[in-house]
């Protein structure tokens, strides 16, 4: 298990040794070093002897406009998000393929369905998930290789992700505010969205939906096509008005 939180990776660890009794070990790892990841996969190979199963599931969020977002923050994020799962794909791949019977589950979103208004970033990752994640897992079976790849998309998790967004300040929002509004939105525990992603890896799927809302989402997708965004540009632009009438935006 690794994480570039060093407190939380061990209150989680902590919590699966309790409850399973299981051999857990932790790296502090950003996902976005290439090398680091690399060293990470020869360690858990070394160490336990095989590697069956991986989620590579580090994510972060940005709220901004194209013509306002920053190089930085947008490469900021497309190394975390695209490159953190392109890394420790490659990363493991070469273990799971010796394994004889491995599980790759890469984490898109609900975002990597639609694109959404002040989410081009985020789309574009999450949109490069998917891709790479359904390239991949046709690349396993045409070489025969014992590899099930799954794209997960979740939509509203109750996580953190919000309060360590970037761009939040810059549309005139407060952090906790907006973490507030979000969690109230937020139907999905992750405790219930890791379930549907277990329940989904049992049956193969090539790609598992989380919550209400991300099967809402795909619906809408697959029945209307492009023409989605012609619904979803004006009830952004509502939702931002009654933002601002509420004070929650500038």
């Amino acid at each position: 298990m690794s994480d570039v939180d060093e407190v939380h990776l061990a209150e989680t660890a902590a919590m699966c040794r309790t409850a399973h009794r299981a051999k857990v070990e932790t790296a502090v790892l950003d996902v976005a070093d290439r090398a680091a990841f690399q060293d990470y996969a020869e360690s858990v190979q070394s160490s336990f002897g095989c590697v069956n199963m991986v989620f590579n599931n580090a994510g972060v969020a940005l709220g901004a406009d194209v013509v306002d977002m920053s190089w930085e923050d947008f490469d900021w994020l497309m190394g975390i998000n695209f490159g953190g799962v392109v890394n420790g794909t490659k990363a493991f791949l070469p273990y799971l393929i010796a394994s004889g019977d491995g599980h790759l589950v890469n984490t898109s979103s609900v975002f990597g369905l639609v694109g959404i208004p002040s989410q081009s970033a985020y789309n574009a990752a999450k949109f490069g998930v998917r891709g790479f994640t359904e390239a991949l897992r046709q690349e396993m079976k045409i070489s025969r290789h014992p590899v099930t790849v799954t794209c997960v998309h979740p939509g509203g998790v109750k996580t953190n992700i919000v309060n360590n967004a970037r761009g939040v300040s810059d549309m005139g929002a407060d952090t906790a505010t907006i973490a507030t509004m979000f969690n109230s939105i937020a139907r999905t525990t992750p405790e219930k969205a890791a379930s549907t992603i277990l329940k989904g890896m049992d049956k193969k799927k090539p790609r598992v939906l989380i919550g209400a809302d991300a099967r809402g989402f795909d619906f809408v997708a697959r029945v209307v096509g492009p023409r989605y965004q012609d619904i979803s540009a004006p009830i952004t632009r509502a939702g931002y008005a009654f933002a601002r009438k509420r004070g929650i935006i500038k």
